[in-house]
């Protein structure tokens, strides 16, 4: 996503790097002692105890098959596999490329605080050999195959514009998602600017995400792209900018919908709060980009609380004055909280009971079921 500004932010998590490191700074603690620590992979197996002959697992200690998930994606070749990740920072970036279909990521420990992946690229870090990462090469995890499912982890990309005064291109994402029936369950994103990249392989093609139970931080544009997206009992959560002197700090949402595509992002009984004073938020602004100028970015919130870091006043911005955000599929519907407050009509629109019935996870999703599935 383009940059809100060039100065340089100084996040809640910028300051506790500077005094703390940055894994503290990212509140990823190292992988605390659990009860489980005799068994790394606690109930889902072992190399000795298969779950089932495509199951892999991962352990930075060597009591798995392999140390890193880039090394086990890799062995993982062809469709089916199952990541089991033990308690532990992995440091890599790693991708799932359109082969390796049907994989399912598990954090060991069913608590995605213990298991995290995080790198530190932005769009503007030289790549060896010249040139810059951009947006989609920032990626800490690029999931590009159809049917992955991740539970109990975290995505972070922790790169901080404050230790780089020298990079303008300060999108710096933790996880871009483009395949179809790609499922999170109880994962975190962390990150500031372009966290968590919901996209899709080719503008022609819909892919369909869910989201159950997980958390996003970050500040500009930190949930964006132009899946077919369900956000079910979800936390978004914006970060302080003590650099700036005004509102805005950012924005949450910034979808990024084909025009041809009747669906765009669903977030449901989910909750949005805010580190950052009263209304220095914006829940959105559409992202029209240069590729495809005729997209019509499509957001419903609905039955979701909104915290006071949201300008209830005026809760929407554009990115270009050229797609004002009144042209495109904006809506809400029976949200509360101090940010849902409607004080000004035209700027919060809102379905209708008949429209509603039309903005649920079914019609989103279609003939899959992700919220059934058990691990």
């Amino acid at each position: 996503m383009p940059s809100h500004d060039t100065r340089l932010p100084l996040s809640r998590r910028g300051f506790l790097l500077a005094s703390t490191g940055a894994a503290a700074a990212l509140a990823l603690a190292p992988a605390p002692a659990y009860a489980g620590a005799r068994r790394p992979f606690g109930r889902f197996g072992s190399p000795a105890a298969r779950l089932t002959p495509q199951t892999l697992y991962v352990d930075p200690k060597g009591r798995g098959d392999h140390t890193t998930v880039k090394d086990a994606v890799t062995a993982a070749t062809g469709s089916g596999w199952t990541l089991v990740l033990a308690p532990a920072t992995y440091r890599e970036t790693v991708a799932v490329d359109v082969t390796r279909t049907e994989a399912t990521w598990i954090g060991a420990s069913e608590d995605p605080r213990d298991v995290v992946i995080v790198y530190d690229n932005a769009a503007g870090t030289p790549k060896p050999g010249g040139g810059t990462y951009g947006t989609t090469g920032s990626a800490t995890t690029t999931v590009q195959a159809d049917g992955f499912t991740a539970r109990w982890i975290t995505f972070a990309n922790d790169w901080l514009r404050a230790d780089h005064p020298d990079i303008t291109g300060t999108q710096a994402v933790a996880i871009k998602v483009q395949g179809d029936r790609s499922a999170f369950h109880h994962c975190r994103f962390l990150g500031h600017q372009d966290t968590l990249y919901a996209d899709s392989i080719a503008l022609s093609s819909f892919a369909r995400q869910y989201f159950s139970h997980c958390y996003a931080e970050g500040d500009v544009d930190f949930v964006f792209g132009r899946a077919t997206a369900v956000y079910e009992n979800c936390h978004f959560r914006t970060l302080n900018r003590t650099d700036l002197a005004a509102a805005p700090y950012g924005f949450v949402f910034a979808p990024s919908t084909a025009g041809a595509n009747p669906r765009g992002y669903l977030v449901t009984r989910s909750r949005v709060s805010s580190e950052a004073p009263d209304a220095f938020y914006k829940l959105a602004r559409p992202w029209v980009p240069s590729s495809d100028t005729t997209a019509r970015p499509s957001l419903v919130v609905r039955d979701t609380w909104l915290g006071p870091g949201i300008d209830a006043a005026a809760p929407y911005t554009n990115m270009s004055d050229a797609f004002p955000w009144q042209n495109q599929r904006f809506a809400e519907y029976r949200d509360t909280g101090p940010g849902a407050r409607i004080t000004v009509p035209e700027n919060r629109p809102q379905l209708t009971a008949e429209q509603v019935q039309s903005a649920t996870r079914e019609a989103y999703l279609g003939e899959w079921r992700p919220w059934r599935e058990t691990c």
